[in-house]
């Protein structure tokens, strides 16, 4: 009798240590931070590694605030790396300015880099002598060093970054106080967190602009990469990437992701927006009518079963299908990104809402706070 006493004794303190082994493992999230160069004035860049207790890895540097790596498992447990970029701060100062990369002020694009506030006139950098793209070409947020602050809890790991863009920078008005915060959990979701105030009037459109291609960085093509996207319309655009302002049914067009299909399904057909944007790069009008997070896209990777939710509390979400790589950007590994190897899914209010009365509002006051948030969900099926 006493020793099956002990026995029991034993067996419940073994499902204890058990039950206590498996809930630390199941918490255990870490974040770790390395030095990756400076620039040429002298700030320090640095490289924070999050992990989680399935050892899905996501690394941001503090220079543009660009994820690095998203590694994550396959249907097969093989861990790989998911998006497009570089492997040291020089790469990454000399490459694709925008892989991965935070976007700000203003994401996409605005017209001629012109918009006025309350009756005054502005004038934004423009890229290569046209639109205003992505906050401008010297000193967008995907080109400065953010300041950086860890984050760790008991349900996630992170790091916070923060920066003050002084009034007039890139054109814009008023000195706009950033902060954006990357936040990694143990169900495989990245969450991206942006705050932001002004003391003046000012169009702000926060978003993330990584390249993923769900197969592996290196894997080819992404036209066999299932997309759902939550739209009943999209906002057409000229022969510049401007949207005219029309809001169009994405019924019987090309446009149509309403229900998953393959992205290279109808890339190729002769379509007016197709051809201006060498394929997708248009602004989808997600189907919500609050700022709560709510789904607006899912991707399959058919061959890896990998698969990624895209939530949302923006109106809006930008589909690149990767038509301007060419294999002229050498990425990780020495590897050549080529024509279509990646899609973006970046969250927003519209293209040249400060110009088009019917867009969702993008002028931030005095007084009020810009906010908005994103989650990446990773999983295999």
């Amino acid at each position: 009798m006493k020793t099956y006493l002990l026995l029991t004794f034993l067996s419940v303190l073994g499902v204890v240590a058990l039950m206590v082994s498996c809930k630390k493992k199941e918490t255990q999230l870490t974040i770790t931070r390395a030095p990756y160069g400076s620039d040429a004035a002298g700030a320090e860049i640095e490289l924070f590694t999050l992990t989680n207790a399935g050892g899905m890895k996501v690394v941001i540097t503090n220079f543009g605030g660009k994820i690095v790596s998203i590694i994550v498992p396959d249907k097969n447990e093989k861990m790989d790396d998911i998006v497009l970029g570089y492997n040291t701060y020089p790469e990454w100062e000399k490459g694709n300015p925008y892989f991965g990369a935070l976007i700000g002020r203003y994401g996409n694009r605005i017209a001629k880099g012109k918009f006025s506030i309350d009756g005054k006139q502005y004038q934004l950098a423009q890229n290569n002598g046209q639109n205003a793209l992505h906050g401008g070409p010297d000193f967008g947020f995907h080109n400065i060093v953010w300041a950086a602050e860890e984050i760790k809890t008991n349900t996630e790991t992170g790091v916070k970054l923060s920066y003050l863009s002084p009034d007039g920078q890139e054109g814009y008005p008023g000195n706009l106080a950033v902060n954006v915060t990357y936040l990694l959990n143990n169900q495989n979701e990245l969450t991206i967190k942006y705050s932001a105030q002004t003391d003046q009037p000012t169009p702000i459109n926060l978003t993330h602009h990584s390249f993923f291609n769900l197969a592996g960085a290196d894997s080819g093509d992404i036209l066999e990469h299932q997309l759902m996207i939550n739209a009943d319309a999209f906002t057409p655009v000229d022969e510049t990437l401007i949207p005219t302002g029309e809001i169009r049914l994405v019924a019987n067009t090309p446009f149509d992701f309403s229900t998953s299909r393959a992205i290279g399904e109808r890339i190729a057909q002769d379509d007016i927006q197709l051809k201006y944007g060498n394929g997708y790069d248009h602004n989808f009008v997600l189907n919500k009518n609050s700022n709560k997070l709510e789904l607006a896209a899912t991707v399959i990777e058919p061959r890896s079963g990998r698969c990624m939710d895209v939530l949302t509390t923006e109106p809006g979400l930008q589909f690149y299908s990767g038509n301007f790589l060419d294999g002229t950007d050498v990425g990780k590994g020495g590897k050549p990104y080529q024509f279509r190897t990646a899609f973006c899914l970046e969250t927003q209010h519209f293209p040249d809402s400060p110009n088009i009365e019917n867009f969702p509002n993008t002028i931030l006051r005095p007084g009020d706070t810009y906010t908005s948030e994103t989650v990446y969900r990773f999983y295999c099926h």
